[in-house]
């Protein structure tokens, strides 16, 4: 077994300019639809034309392949071709204003309705002065009057004459009347009166005694004249109020006579007129027509909360909301403070997104949903009921403050469309039972696609379409290329190409910035070369800071010589969206011991799971390569060093196992060469993710202190067709300054870095003396006699003991 070295051809596959039949993209047709989504297009075809309304969809996939605008367009699309939905109003319960009613009307007829009530009110409050104070109602006011003055005049007549034909006085006082005796028409003075025999001031007493019982008599039906003149005021106020009403409601009625419910309600309203017209008389009686009209929004009971107005759109609504909490999908009732305390009305009830996409389609961020609280239990509550419920959040929590009112349900017709990356799916899938029963329909987007001649074509016609859609200069044919050529790049295989159209569309317009800079008309190979470069250069002050540290010594880590027990690892930093690979030095220390590995990241709590996979990994290697029929007589321990953050994942198995063994027998290696790659317990070893950063970052460190021939770096076999490398990095392995290695076993690894061979074991499993793996069995072998002697030893002074 030994390692392959790669020719530069295999370093980076090329676009071919033959692939790419055109001159710039001006003469190419833009793509309709989605590059490479198919799978994710025929689910979401499926979910919207899934009348149920269980069948809502997910859509799942990472941040900037296009989902957002995709969905936006394809739905715009649908909405268009489907009827628009109805308006919905509410409006004052006249029997029970906690409990406003809700009205579906045709669309664009709410705002019209709330139009024509309020013009409707404004004649009203005109009308009712003129009506109360024309002629023939103050004729008639003064008619009923009178002749209530008539009846009680007539009475006290008539009970007057009587007392005087028996010689009474009735007379008016301040505190109500009084009786007193006449004499030849004249009161009886009271000297007079105390001078009259017995039997005379009794016959007067017992007169004034029955008089005034008829007095009292008559007082007491003075309120029940009253009352009745009241009653018979009142209904002439009703009559000329109907009278009114009916004349100005009139044209109301026979507009609105096929909406069932708009008639209904113009009956309550006219119904409430007639019974509060004194409310509404007495506050525009002297009031005139300009001041009317404010006046008008004094009387809310006869507005219309015109909730949501469906008049202008063309087709289903599309609704997106941004900022989905709780009131912001169900709606809420709004509260105003007057002389310190809340109130409310039904005209303060406010919208959700909801009620705005009732009828058509409602995009939400899945985790914007999820961090607002209740909002995701008020969506939920809103879908299973098919009903929009508008609630308090104090009511829900059970803390209600304030009186507020309980609106009428609007029916819920919508298809809702979450949207989210993919872990945040499968955790609701698998911790929400009701996720499933509401969101039966996921559509997954890719992030990448097989790179074919097809999908060559495809990418072209798809940069044309950006070049489009931000009206930049054409690109041509080399641009195109080189766009391909870095798609590829972005998706870490070149066998893929990256549909992150986020991140292809800002190196476009970047492009064109340093094409409109050299004053060219179109974007070519170097424009787009140096907007990766720009790009890469403005994110790296972290990368160089850190080479800088190893180039000062600051950090060790060697390109020269050999060490034992020393290697070149390799791992990769991510910080956003840039990545790069930094040389890490891995080293080992074996010795005697009871076969114990000891990994000082984990015992420093800085190794993560993945990285304590791997050195158990490594260590089953070991005991199976070299201690199969006995014990692994050693200690060894395994480290980053200058490692001072989290160390994760299993990248760096294969350099570890390399200083281990290098640890065990004493094999020095050489450190122009960089290790990655993860091992499975047989030593072969295994595909990593950053190859190219890795590779790259290695490249950095030995070009800053001269490359010379013998630098290069060992990875996976499998990690070929990943390769995407930098031009730099290519022309250096062209020119022999740098190599790239690939191997299938940690032997082959070992073998580079030591400059001896693995060996062949014979047929009683001994390795060559002059092999590595003769090396380590024979260190190992002492130990064992060793361990053996000191065993001995300590049996034989037990015994003398």
């Amino acid at each position: 077994m030994a390692t392959r070295r790669l020719p530069p051809e295999e370093l980076y596959q090329a676009c071919a300019l033959d692939a790419l039949a055109f001159d710039t993209t001006e003469q190419l047709e833009p793509l309709g639809g989605m590059l490479g989504q198919d799978r994710a297009l025929e689910a979401i075809d499926v979910g919207v034309n899934m009348a149920d309304a269980d069948f809502n969809l997910f859509v799942l996939g990472p941040p900037g392949v296009g989902k957002h605008r995709f969905l936006h367009a394809f739905l715009n699309e649908q909405a268009a071709g489907q009827p628009v939905p109805p308006d919905w109003c509410y409006v004052e319960n006249f029997d029970d204003p906690q409990h406003p009613r809700v009205l579906q009307l045709p669309p664009g007829t709410g705002q019209r309705l709330r139009q024509d009530m309020r013009a409707f009110l404004e004649d009203l409050l005109l009308a009712l002065p003129a009506a109360f104070q024309s002629e023939a109602y103050r004729t008639r006011q003064q008619e009923i009057e009178d002749e209530f003055n008539r009846r009680q005049e007539a009475a006290f007549h008539q009970l007057d004459e009587e007392a005087r034909e028996q010689g009474i006085a009735i007379l008016p006082t301040p505190s109500g009347y009084t009786l007193a005796p006449l004499r030849d028409g004249k009161l009886l003075e009271p000297e007079e009166y105390e001078r009259l025999p017995k039997e005379e001031k009794a016959r007067i007493e017992a007169l004034i005694d029955t008089l005034r019982e008829k007095l009292k008599e008559l007082l007491r039906q003075v309120p029940v004249w009253q009352h009745e003149l009241n009653q018979r005021l009142k209904a002439l106020q009703r009559e000329v109020t109907e009278l009114t009403v009916n004349q100005l409601i009139g044209w109301l009625q026979e507009r609105y006579a096929a909406i069932e419910a708009v008639r209904d309600y113009v009956a309550s309203v006219r119904q409430d007129v007639i019974d509060n017209v004194g409310t509404l008389y007495a506050a525009v009686e002297n009031v005139d027509r300009e001041n009317v009209r404010k006046l008008v929004d004094e009387f809310v009971q006869y507005g219309v909360n015109v909730l949501v107005d469906n008049g202008g759109l063309r087709g289903a609504p599309v609704v997106y909301e941004d900022n989905p909490t709780y009131q912001n999908l169900i709606g809420r009732v709004e509260h105003v403070a007057e002389m310190g305390t809340l109130l409310t009305n039904f005209t303060l009830i406010r919208p959700g997104a909801l009620h705005r996409a009732n009828g058509g389609y409602l995009i939400l961020d899945a985790r914007k949903v999820l961090a607002n609280l209740y909002a995701w239990d008020g969506l939920k509550r809103a879908l299973s009921a098919g009903e929009i419920k508008i609630e308090s959040l104090e009511r829900i929590v059970g803390f209600v403050s304030t009186i507020t009112l309980e609106p009428e349900n609007i029916p819920l017709r919508v298809k809702v469309v979450l949207v989210g990356e993919p872990p945040l799916y499968y955790l609701l899938k698998a911790l929400d039972p009701d996720f499933g029963l509401l969101f039966k329909i996921a559509a997954d987007f890719a992030w990448d696609m097989p790179r074919d001649e097809t999908a060559v074509t495809d990418y072209a016609r798809f940069i044309a379409t950006l070049q489009r859609r931000h009206d930049l200069p054409p690109v041509t044919r080399d641009g195109v290329a080189r766009l391909i050529e870095h798609a590829s790049r972005l998706a870490g295989d070149r066998e893929k190409l990256s549909l992150y159209i986020d991140a292809m569309a800002d190196l476009l317009r970047e492009a064109a910035l340093h094409a409109r800079r050299a004053g060219s008309e179109h974007i070519a190979r170097d424009h787009v070369q140096q907007a990766i470069d720009a790009a890469r250069r403005r994110q790296d002050q972290y990368r160089e800071r850190l080479q800088e540290m190893i180039l000062r010594d600051i950090q060790h880590v060697e390109t020269d010589g050999q060490r034992v027990a020393q290697v070149n690892g390799l791992s990769v930093i991510e910080l956003g969206d840039y990545a790069f690979g930094r040389p890490s030095r891995i080293t080992a220390t074996a010795r005697l011991g009871e076969g114990k590995l000891i990994d000082i990241e984990r015992e420093a709590h800085l190794g993560g799971h993945i990285h304590s996979k791997g050195v158990l990994i490594l260590s089953s290697y070991l005991a199976n390569h070299y201690a199969r029929e006995q014990p692994l007589p050693l200690a060894a321990s395994l480290v980053f060093e200058q490692s001072y953050g989290k160390v994760d994942g299993d990248s760096a198995s294969a350099a570890e196992l390399c200083a281990l063994l290098s640890a065990i027998g004493d094999l020095p290696l050489a450190q122009h060469y960089a290790v990655t790659g993860s091992i499975d317990q047989h030593g072969r070893l295994q595909a990593i993710g950053g190859v190219n950063e890795k590779i790259e970052g290695f490249f950095e460190l030995c070009r800053a202190r001269g490359l010379d021939g013998r630098h290069g770096v060992i990875i996976p076999a499998a990690n070929v067709p990943h390769l995407m490398l930098r031009e730099d990095v290519v022309q250096a392995v062209a020119e022999e300054r740098f190599h790239i290695h690939t191997a299938e076993h940690v032997e082959e690894v070992m073998a580079l870095l030591c400059g001896l061979p693995a060996g062949e074991p014979d047929a009683d499993g001994n390795y060559p003396a002059d092999s590595f793996n003769g090396r380590i069995q024979q260190r190992v072998r002492h130990w064992l006699d060793l361990r053996r002697r000191y065993a001995s030893e300590q049996r034989g002074n037990d015994d003398k003991h």
